[in-house]
């Protein structure tokens, strides 16, 4: 698992993961506002805001994403 800094073209989406790096956790986004240069969390059941410069985006190789696919039974996979 990789991680990398979010740039001015990038988009973070509400339930998306990112690192909060002055903590080191896996948070959350709640909530991304390019316009105030902050992004709204979740962390440790807490609500959490701070600047865009103090998240970082996770990438995954297409193997870490395959690994981590779940794959459901025929109940669940029917809609």
């Amino acid at each position: 698992m990789k991680f990398r800094v979010i740039e001015e073209a990038d988009i973070v989406h509400p339930g998306e993961y990112l690192l909060h790096t002055p903590t080191q956790q896996i948070v959350m986004c709640g909530a991304f506002m390019r316009d105030l240069d902050k992004i709204k969390v979740l962390a440790n059941g807490k609500l959490l805001e701070d600047s865009i410069e103090s998240f970082q985006k996770i990438n995954l190789t297409n193997r870490e994403q395959k690994a981590r696919r779940i794959s459901r039974c025929k109940g669940c996979s029917q809609r």
